[in-house]
């Protein structure tokens, strides 16, 4: 889950491996203080480290040219190969989105989470959270049409 999103938030896997072992070693570090939702406090900590992560960096996130989705092999290959190429402008267009609005759908939409969850990882309201989402959404589809 944490190398999942930390993908999704920083778009090449190399980067992501790196958050990941940050964030577990913040989890050893604070295994007292986690509490009764280390779930949630994962999924925090894992946005907090992509963030910096991104700060750090400062520049735009380059995808590789690999994506890590597999096709389903039950699809004719032809409706595969289209899943594949959705998946992968959706992929791409996540680094066109800002990071707040990126962590939100990365969160809500991508891991399925609910918006009192999201909005309890962000620190935000869930009003908050649904706009978010709601403008990334526009912004991914707009750049997945504007590549077909």
């Amino acid at each position: 889950m944490v190398l999942r999103v930390a993908y999704r938030l920083l778009g090449r896997m190399e980067d992501a491996q790196d958050a990941a072992q940050e964030v577990f070693l913040r989890l050893f570090r604070n295994l007292d203080r986690i509490g009764a939702d280390p779930k949630s406090w994962l999924y925090r900590v894992t946005v907090n480290v992509c963030n910096d992560h991104h700060r750090r960096r400062k520049a735009v996130v380059e995808l590789g040219s690999r994506t890590h989705f597999a096709a389903d092999p039950a699809l004719d290959p032809e409706r595969a190969l289209a899943l594949e190429e959705r998946k992968r402008l959706v992929t791409e267009g996540l680094r066109t989105v800002p990071e707040r609005e990126r962590a939100a759908v990365v969160l809500r939409d991508i891991e399925g989470l609910s918006t009192a969850e999201v909005a309890g990882i962000l620190g935000v309201e869930e009003v908050t959270v649904r706009s978010q989402v709601f403008s990334a959404r526009l912004k991914l589809a707009k750049y997945v049409r504007s590549r077909q």
